[in-house]
């Protein structure tokens, strides 16, 4: 059969623009316009903030919820580029994943405030006397709010990709360039989306910080709705918190709808299933785009760029194949060196933390320092257990049902967006009105924004759930607790065991505002290794404050070898699909 040759004429009319390329382009260029006007600001000096600082004045929030938004989009780039890189090497490589996971799980015990130390100065200095080192630093911020949820999600999808597949992978002849883009990106493709989305609203929770930066004694405040809203709290402005909370519903019903749903929808047909789902989730964007005409001709060179980009035949490193051929063991030798490798590189980083921390402090310091994390410790799993009793089953009857879950995402995502300081005046006249114990009350805060981990990684899991597998468990009559327990949990477990590790993680560090509330006058703080570390970083003793997040650290890294990871690896071998 001669291969079919489009026509002169047909091509024309496929380039003659229609009602919904005239659509499309409009919100194409407003959006390009809008990056570019936001962009601009980041190329003026740092004097021209102190000559418009951030005002209390509702008719700036659009100005200040744009340049907010750009931010954490920006991050968001960066976060899923990292996320395609890291989770990929600690997935594909043994000996990488020794080192990357338990680096990641310091990374996400890690305060904000950390960070903010010690990359502030050194964005300034890139860019001095201009808005863009600063800008940059609130990026980095931001970012490391966002990564580490996403990069988890990906490192467990890809080591739980189903055999079948993988067979099929190897079936025809797919090198590891052409596996990861044709099967491990679609394969992680439904999680990664939900917890971009839940990296995307916690993100909220630390613009607060981020946008206030710091250096020496000056405080460089960037124009957006966390300076806005720490303004607020700190003139104790109810209205205006409560104009930049709407600000913050409609930026977020705006890019859910602009951004988010569209991709939730395009990518439904990555689904691992044999049956397809009878109620797929929709998209008014995404039918917008598909019924253009010439916007679609014109990104055709686009996509076929893309497909011959993921097509080319790149050989990876045999160190990057995680399948072993048989009889191919893996040599002991070269792990007992890598091992010692790993040994010796954090012995010397721990004895250069106790030279550090040994000249101004002792023993009963480090004491004291572990006593509060042990407190903590215990606020994290109980808070964790009540949080996962509470949202495993809504997040399974959401994720079950499409278009119920379209209707609650955004609802959600505002949700996940609520900072939890915000939250702080109600706690604090509570506690103080009816003389309440602040280690107990306070507590809730620290799972109040982190709490969401689970409920989109649940979501994210019962989506993805085959639609063939419940149709045989309704064949086999299972009902009430055997259907939970033989079926659904067993399927979502993973993604479960994802969100419960980055919610602990964010806990941890969201103990350090958690454990401190005040409203004007009034302070409010409860023991525990939060309240330590907020202390010595408000007393500007930075040894506790080095002190107090190794700790912490070292707890997160312990808790996540002895509990998380045990259950990781049964996940993989006990409830993998396929």
């Amino acid at each position: 059969m001669a291969p079919h040759i489009i026509s002169p004429p047909a091509l024309g009319r496929a380039l003659v623009p229609n009602i919904w390329d005239v659509v499309a382009l409009v919100l194409v260029i407003g959006a390009m316009v809008l990056i570019v006007y936001g962009g601009e600001q980041t190329a003026a000096s740092l004097s021209a903030l102190e000559v418009t600082p951030v005002s209390l004045d509702p008719a700036n929030l659009p100005l200040y919820a744009l340049r907010t938004t750009l931010r954490m989009l920006l991050a968001i780039v960066c976060s899923i580029i990292f996320t395609f890189v890291y989770a990929a090497l600690a997935a594909k490589s043994r000996r990488a994943e020794m080192v990357l996971i338990p680096l990641l799980d310091i990374l996400q015990s890690v305060p904000i405030l950390g960070f903010l130390t010690f990359t502030v100065v050194f964005f300034m200095t890139l860019f001095p006397g201009r808005v863009l080192g600063a800008e940059l630093a609130c990026v980095f911020a931001i970012f490391t709010s966002q990564a580490w949820n996403m990069t988890f999600s990906m490192y467990q999808s890809m080591r739980n990709v189903p055999k079948d597949l993988d067979e099929a992978s190897q079936s025809f002849h797919l090198g590891g360039w052409q596996r990861f883009w044709r099967l491990d990106v679609p394969f992680a493709m439904p999680g990664l989306i939900w917890n971009t989305m839940m990296s995307m609203s916690g993100g909220w929770f630390f613009v607060v910080a981020s946008e206030a930066i710091t250096v020496g004694n000056t405080t460089v405040t960037l124009p957006g709705i966390g300076s806005y809203v720490a303004l607020g709290i700190q003139k104790q402005d109810l209205p205006a918190i409560g104009y930049a909370i709407v600000a913050m519903l409609l930026v977020i019903i705006a890019y859910d709808q602009l951004l988010f749903r569209p991709v939730v929808a395009w990518a439904d047909k990555f689904k691992f299933e044999q049956t397809a789902s009878a109620a797929a989730p929709t998209s008014w964007m995404l039918d917008l785009f598909r019924r253009t005409r010439a916007l679609r001709a014109l990104v055709v060179p686009f996509a076929t760029f893309n497909k011959a980009i993921s097509n080319l035949q790149i050989a990876l490193p045999s160190q990057l194949i995680v399948i072993a051929k048989a009889g191919r063991q893996p040599s002991r030798i070269v792990d007992g060196i890598w091992l010692a490798f790993i040994v010796a590189s954090t012995g010397y980083c721990a004895w250069r933390a106790y030279q550090y921390l040994s000249a101004t402090l002792d023993w009963s310091d480090i004491l004291t320092a572990a006593g509060y994390g042990l407190i903590t410790l215990v606020r994290v799993i109980v808070l964790i257990a009540l949080a996962s009793l509470i949202w495993v089953p809504i997040g399974v009857w959401i994720g079950l049902r499409p278009k119920l879950a379209e209707r609650i995402q955004p609802l959600a995502q505002f949700l996940a967006a609520f900072p939890a300081n915000l939250a702080f005046p109600v706690f604090v006249v509570i506690i103080v009105r009816y003389g309440l114990n602040a280690n107990v009350w306070l507590s809730p805060l620290m799972i109040l924004g982190t709490q969401w981990y689970i409920l989109f990684n649940v979501i994210a899991g019962a989506s993805a759930f085959p639609t063939d597998l419940r149709e045989a468990a309704g064949s086999f009559h299972l009902r009430g607790w055997r259907w939970w327990i033989k079926v659904i949990l067993p399927g979502i477990f993973p993604y479960y065991v994802t969100g419960a590790i980055t919610a602990s993680g964010g806990s941890w560090n969201a103990s350090i505002v958690a454990e401190v509330a005040s409203w004007g006058d009034t302070h409010l703080t409860a023991t525990g290794l939060g309240a330590y570390i907020a202390t010595a970083t408000e007393a500007g003793d930075f040894p506790r404050v080095v002190l107090g997040i190794a700790i912490m650290c070292i707890l997160v890294t312990l808790f996540n070898r002895l509990l998380w990871r045990p259950l990781y690896a049964f996940g993989e071998r006990r409830l993998r699909l396929g």
